[in-house]
């Protein structure tokens, strides 16, 4: 017998379509020799430090650092997932062969590895490794079925990443906490999380310490064509006006005229994050919902695996794309043309060295149905994009004109499109456009002659200088790939990959994290650092923690890790000193208060006036404000060891996936207000209220919402 563990039920179920396990049991399919079982999501964590020694479950300076002589694993304390985990320990027992089937990346390898190394698997491991959920994919997968032993060093990446992740984030936290922080406020410091913090905090100070200056601009009309002289801004109106008074006395010469002909090249495929960018600057999701989104379309099996970091297709790809060219109906018009030609194997699209375990997200051929506007939206990015780089490319026109007034130089430029290519696939798109371009109008220039003069009209423009721009989610998430260096230019950013922070599929994540930490903050697109998060930044004196090249070359090392090129250990190592050496530097820091960030609902944003907006928001904060802090920032009150965390439907632990604990906003039928939360985490109690709705009591009843011995809520009579 066989067993195969997916990472989902759903793809669980797709694999025992495929392979004949037909036949459907507790917690797993059987049939023709295979066993489909399933987790959903991580089963195992790295233990917690009150595991390794009791008194690592207080925070105190003084038990710092926390640094295990092994790391070890633990089945997450969850009734369902210790329910599917005894039915994949019994199933692993009694096989002959385990087939792994999670999710083909290191998280989905850490994933199985743990849950196998928790089972104590014994019998030999194969892994399926595929690109996309069709039934072809999935069948030509188990004819291919690869050694485990393969993909040990990408296992040894993962787990490298969760260590360092540990002791540095457990460590940090707790020293910075302790050592500055107030009453129960906790400060969350994480290896990607605050080099992150860092570069908005960054941004902030420029947009705060910006001056704006106002400067003047000569510019003329001549053949009703606007020039701008290319001399330096003028910062003074008298000699902006003296320029005036000069351009006036002479005419307008044309001293070059030059028209390049030039191409605009197809934009790449999408990673992950690409696809993220597109998504937030074109429809202002953010790049979790993305993530969400993408994720939803791969277990739809309408495109390819999403969590890549890499634009391009493997060659062996080259002869499959006509075929899913073809398949894509709702595209038919734009297809066509592709089509009408053999499918050129450009080195833009298809280029083995650049594609590690996956290729570029492309669609899979598979009609498109049952979609909500959020998915088909970015459904239609990715089918877009992908036929958009077999297009020819967009050839234009390019056109420099100089010339001068007296002794003072003007110039202007033109850009005509000669042929679209592959601007066509975005026609009707009026925020087409190469990525990471500006938008640029077309500008057809008259023709005109070196040496031609005649009369012209100057003016004096005035403008201000503007400050540095807010960062957005896609501009943060280009920072975060490139460690925080500003490029555009696609094969450069291909190079800073490796030293990018973060991993394609973990930076929507962090965003979130520090939303939720309340150490950012978003207004309308814009993203800003809030006094906590500048505070905290203001704090940390060790460029380790918040550089995100330094980090950035951890990456790297992650990386290495992965190819074979560097040891784990040597890794694990390197952050232990690191984290040694924090702790010493910090406990003998000078203390600095840590401001609290006032609770900042988003429906500020909404509000154009700003007096109608204090006038909701002020008496709520005036009278509750400690209580507005306290339920986000008090310690859970069944596992007594992490603070309690706001999310979109619930207040729970921090460390949900393991404790379980959560208080909804609405339960039994009522909303709750902060103040009945705070009572009801405080003293275990709300007040006694009426209007409760006992599922399956037709009758309203009164009494207090409580939780019973397993923190379990119920009304109280």
């Amino acid at each position: 017998m066989k067993v195969c563990i997916a990472e989902k039920p759903s793809v669980a179920r797709d694999i025992a379509d495929v392979i004949g396990a037909k036949q459907r049991k507790e917690g797993y399919y059987e049939g023709n020799g295979y066993q489909v079982t399933w987790t959903f999501g991580h089963f195992c964590t790295l233990k917690e430090p009150h595991d390794y020694t009791e008194q690592w479950k207080f925070w105190r300076l003084e038990y710092l650092p926390m640094i295990p002589a092994n790391f070890g694993i633990k089945l997450i304390e969850n009734a369902g997932v210790q329910k599917q985990f005894k039915v994949i320990e019994t199933l692993v027992k009694q096989c002959d062969e385990v087939i792994n089937c999670g999710d083909a990346g290191q998280e989905g390898e850490l994933i199985q590895r743990w849950v196998l190394l928790k089972a104590q698997c014994a019998v030999p491991v194969k892994r399926l490794w595929i690109s996309s959920l069709t039934e072809d994919a999935i069948r030509e997968g188990f004819q291919k079925l690869k050694e485990s032993e393969q993909y040990n060093n990408l296992y040894a990446a993962g787990s490298a990443r969760a260590i360092g992740d540990w002791l540095l984030g457990m460590n940090a936290t707790r020293l910075f906490t302790k050592k500055f922080a107030q009453g129960k406020t906790v400060l969350s410091i994480g290896r990607v999380q605050t080099p992150t913090l860092a570069m908005i905090v960054a941004r902030q100070k420029e947009i705060n310490a910006f001056t704006s200056e106002e400067y003047w601009e000569l510019k003329t009309m001549y053949r009703d064509v606007e020039f701008t002289a290319t001399i330096d801004r003028i910062k003074v109106l008298d000699r902006a006006e003296k320029g005036l008074a000069y351009l006036k006395e002479h005419p307008f010469e044309i001293t070059s005229f030059e028209k390049k002909e030039g191409k605009e090249g197809n934009p790449r495929l999408f990673d992950l994050t690409a696809l993220q960018v597109e998504a937030n600057k074109k429809y202002a999701y953010s790049a979790d919902d993305t993530l969400k989104y993408v994720q939803n379309l791969y277990e739809k099996k309408l495109v390819t695996y999403p969590r890549v970091d890499t634009t391009y297709l493997s060659e062996d790809l080259h002869p499959k794309i006509e075929g899913i060219m073809k398949d894509l109906t709702p595209y038919a018009v734009l297809t066509a043309p592709v089509l009408a030609q053999p499918i050129p194997k450009l080195k833009t699209v298809f280029d083995d060295k650049k594609v590690t375990d996956h290729h570029a997200i492309i669609p899979t051929g598979i009609f498109p149905s049952n979609l909500g506007p959020e998915e088909k939206r970015v459904y239609d990015l990715i089918a877009r994009r992908f036929i958009a780089a077999f297009y020819p490319e967009c050839k234009i026109s390019n056109t420099t004109v100089l010339g001068k007034v007296g002794q003072v130089a003007f110039k202007v430029t033109g850009k005509q499109i000669l042929e679209p290519g592959w601007k066509e696939v975005y026609a009707n798109d009026v925020s087409a456009k190469k990525e990471g371009d500006e938008e640029e109008k077309e500008k057809i220039l008259p023709v005109f002659t070196a040496g031609e003069t005649g009369p012209h009209t100057p003016r004096i423009h005035q403008g201000k200088t503007s400050p540095p721009k807010a960062f957005t989610e896609a501009t943060l998430l280009r920072a975060m790939e490139t460690a925080g260096k500003q490029v555009d230019d696609e094969e450069m950013r291909e190079l800073l990959k490796d030293n990018g922070i973060g991993r394609p599929s973990t930076r929507a994540n962090i965003i979130e994290t520090l939303f939720r930490r309340k150490y950012i903050e978003k207004k309308k697109k814009n993203i800003f650092a809030t006094q906590t998060g500048i505070d905290l930044i203001d704090t940390i004196q060790t460029e380790l923690l918040k550089s995100p090249e330094l980090t950035g070359i951890w990456e790297r090392k992650l990386r290495q890790i992965e190819k074979g090129e560097y040891a784990m250990e040597t890794f694990k190592q390197e952050l232990i000193q690191m984290v040694i050496d924090l702790t010493a530097e910090v406990k003998t820091a000078n203390y600095k208060v840590i401001t609290i960030a006032p609770e900042q609902p988003e429906k500020k944003e909404k509000s154009e006036k700003p007096k109608k907006e204090d006038k909701s928001k002020e008496p709520k904060d005036a009278k509750e404000p400690k209580k507005a802090v306290a339920i986000d920032e008090q310690q859970c009150p069944k596992c007594k060891s992490h603070p309690l965390r706001k999310g979109n439907t619930a207040y729970g632990c921090a460390n949900f996936s393991v404790c379980g604990f959560k208080v909804p906003f609405e339960i039994f039928g009522k909303k709750l207000t902060d103040k009945q939360i705070a009572d009801l985490i405080a003293k275990g109690k709300t007040g006694k209220l009426k209007g409760w709705k006992i599922p399956g009591s037709e009758v309203e009843t009164e009494g207090k919402l409580s939780f019973n011995s397993n923190f379990e809520l119920i009304i109280e009579q």
